[in-house]
């Protein structure tokens, strides 16, 4: 409140209507937009495929990799619609993991030929469809980077979603404070790290304190020469295009929209289908 209460992502995956699904993110714009927002961390991609996993439970849209796909795609294309900025995450998805990534470091043991059947389809739709930013995943996949976390990994981003998926949009590092790469490394260095493994935008969360000392260890290491000064130009660019997109112009709804019936009318819907 004074949002509409509106289904979680298992609900609409439950509802099985992609059509349904565009319905929903497109009015989840319009509020996000009232209230002057331009850009929602969603559709979150994981799948929920290990049922023990605290992450995915009611926050994923199902089990089904292509399945989860299109509802993701559609969840995309309704935000973009209504002029938000969707993104798709956590990259590579860590549906099948046990550990919560808040808490510490989550590993997937599976093999690259396991990601590219399961894991990496709603993500390469999500691509295709033309999703503007990739949140990166907090989780070790030893059997392909046994060194670093996928969001810290050169191989994970700059090798297999740049250059293998063809992702050319805005990659963002899921919060660095998080307790996966809090007890390992300390904020300037996560960034630093981050940024050298091909992140556009790295995110601190909840806690002021680390952010001055992270964008003075990035300053350092720019000046040091640790960045690849063709790369980082190319981020640049990347960003400004995204920034670009999200002040297209349009009509603006009041935040009398919030809440509104015609939308709880739409969320008593999906969860009609429910029963």
């Amino acid at each position: 409140e004074p949002f509409t209460p509106w289904p979680s992502a298992a609900e609409l995956g439950r509802a099985g209507d992609f059509e349904l699904v565009d319905r929903v993110a497109r009015a989840i714009a319009v509020e996000l937009r009232a209230a002057g927002c331009n850009v929602n961390f969603a559709p979150m991609l994981d799948l929920h495929v290990n049922p023990e996993s605290p992450v995915t439970t009611d926050r994923s849209f199902g089990t089904d990799p292509y399945r989860v796909a299109k509802m993701g795609v559609a969840f995309d294309r309704g935000l973009r619609a209504g002029r938000v900025l969707s993104c798709a995450k956590h990259f590579p998805g860590h549906g099948d993991a046990l550990v919560d990534p808040h808490l510490d470091l989550p590993v997937f043991t599976g093999t690259m030929e396991r990601l590219e059947s399961a894991e990496l389809v709603p993500f390469a739709a999500a691509i295709a469809a033309g999703v503007p930013l990739v949140m990166t995943a907090h989780i070790l996949l030893p059997r392909i980077d046994s060194e670093r976390p996928a969001s810290l990994s050169r191989t994970m981003l700059d090798g297999i979603l740049r250059r293998r998926m063809g992702f050319r949009g805005v990659i963002l590092a899921d919060d660095l404070g998080m307790g996966a790469i809090a007890r390992r490394y300390g904020p300037g260095e996560a960034a630093v790290e981050s940024f050298r493994a091909g992140t556009d935008i790295a995110m601190l969360c909840h806690d002021w304190q680390p952010v001055a000392p992270a964008i003075a260890a990035v300053k350092r290491a720019y000046d040091e020469g640790r960045f690849d000064e063709t790369e980082w130009r190319a981020s640049l660019e990347r960003i400004e295009r995204v920034c670009a997109l999200a002040e297209l112009p349009g009509p603006e709804s009041p935040l009398e929209i919030l809440g509104c019936d015609e939308y709880r009318a739409l969320a008593a819907e999906v969860r009609a289908r429910l029963h």
